[in-house]
């Protein structure tokens, strides 16, 4: 049985193979802040696209898109907005998108959130 790592990265090529195929040109994977990291930084339709991966193999926990919770979110805005700063990207437009992987189905989710305003 693998671990969960393992896992994650098999979620991971499996999305940049179906990212890669929809027009997505993969510009880095596993990027690290203190704040969190994100799994696949992408340039797709005009937008630098931040895009998290989620994988189920059962439903037991629950589909792979209902993983991405308020908490989740917030760091990877928060990663977003390092990357963006570390790498002067202050023109860009930007997104967020799901990959949902939940058995063989695979889901992506463009837009699926945004920055809140408080």
């Amino acid at each position: 049985m693998s671990n969960k790592r393992e896992e994650g990265t098999r979620g991971e090529e499996k999305a940049i193979s179906i990212l890669k195929s929809e027009g997505y040109k993969i510009l880095g994977k596993n990027f690290r802040s203190h704040f969190g990291e994100i799994d696949i930084i992408a340039e797709e339709g005009g937008y630098l696209v931040f895009i998290e991966v989620k994988k189920r193999n059962t439903p037991i926990y629950g589909a792979s898109l209902e993983a991405v919770n308020k908490e989740k979110k917030r760091h990877i805005i928060k990663s977003a907005m390092y990357y963006l700063k570390s790498n002067r990207c202050f023109d860009k437009k930007i997104r967020f998108d799901v990959v949902g992987i939940d058995g063989e189905n695979v889901k992506i989710v463009r837009h699926a959130f945004a920055i809140e305003q408080d």
